[in-house]
């Protein structure tokens, strides 16, 4: 683990979207060692929920740009520029490998691993957008706050799936307040 090639005994954890449920993942592993969990938009520990259809989708947007921009589109509410938009894809293009986006797909759409969360004991926030129609607060109050027990759930009414892009100094304030609260020392 690169915690420990770093030396840290204790840590917290910060996902974005598939990232949230690799963040899970690590509560799950090592409940000892994570100090507190943030989710922006994340997937659920119980996968995605996609159709067969939707599946099929994001398989294509693996190697389709158009596939990848009405995704992303989507996820925002079909409501930011188009040179946000096209910038946001290029990014995805230049940052990912049409292997590892094939692979990690089924990962994160359809791998379930909910019921080793369940009841966790690890401080948690969850971030949404409300614009983002799959990841949204509903979705978290029917996964991820039943698995916590210290869960808190925070709505960001002008943003989409990409928070940090959308409402940066909100989100930024808002996990830096959360991690103070959740992991300074008992008085």
């Amino acid at each position: 683990m690169l915690a420990d090639s770093l030396g840290w005994e204790n840590f917290s954890v910060v996902g974005h979207s598939m990232g949230g449920k690799v963040a899970q993942r690590l509560v799950a592993d090592a409940p000892e060692r994570v100090t507190a969990l943030v989710g922006i938009s994340p997937v659920p520990a119980s996968g995605a929920g996609m159709s067969d259809d939707v599946f099929a989708f994001f398989a294509a947007a693996r190697d389709d740009a158009q596939a990848r921009l009405a995704i992303i589109a989507r996820t925002t509410g079909e409501r930011l520029p188009a040179a946000w938009l096209e910038a946001t894809v290029r990014y995805s293009l230049e940052c990912s490998t049409t292997t590892a986006f094939g692979r990690y797909l089924s990962s994160w759409s359809r791998g379930d691993f909910h019921e080793e969360i369940r009841d966790a004991a690890t401080p948690a926030l969850f971030i949404v957008g409300e614009h983002d129609p799959e990841l949204s607060a509903d979705t978290m109050r029917k996964t991820v706050l039943q698995w916590f027990r210290h869960a808190e759930l925070v709505s960001f009414a002008n943003a989409g799936h990409y928070a940090m892009d959308e409402t940066p100094l909100d989100l930024v304030a808002t996990i830096e307040r959360f991690l103070r609260q959740a992991t300074e020392p008992a008085r």
